[in-house]
């Protein structure tokens, strides 16, 4: 059994960044690929970025390439987003989640993933 939490959000302005951080217990970290997903008001979970096990192949929603990092630190049983030039439009609770069919996969579906932080909230004024 694997939990994820999330911290790392928060208010900022048009432009601003942000970096969320998951950190992982109960499993082998390592062997999990990591995914970060959103839901903004009103809209469906949508993926945001997904990285393998040992942090060498990541995939981007195109919306978001460029301007987010994803990376982890397997010995810290963390995962990061680094959001820079973030837009309104990119306000929404951000989830990171484990795959737990393995290392290797970078899914872009919610269903792939197993486990599922809580959240936390992002919010871009304008």
């Amino acid at each position: 059994q694997v939990q994820l939490v999330e911290s790392g959000g928060g208010s900022v302005q048009t432009g601003g960044s942000l970096t969320l951080s998951c950190v992982g217990s109960g499993g082998t970290f390592s062997s999990y690929a990591m995914g970060w997903f959103r839901q903004g008001p009103g809209k469906e979970r949508e993926f945001v970025a997904a990285l393998n096990g040992n942090g060498d192949s990541t995939y981007y929603v195109p919306s978001v390439k460029g301007r987010f990092t994803i990376s982890r630190d397997n010995a810290k049983n963390t995962v990061y987003l680094q959001m820079k030039s973030l837009k309104p439009e990119d306000t929404a609770v951000y989830y990171c989640a484990a795959d737990e069919r393995g290392a290797t996969m970078l899914a872009v579906s919610s269903y792939d993933y197993y486990y599922w932080g809580q959240g936390t909230q992002v919010t871009v004024s304008s």
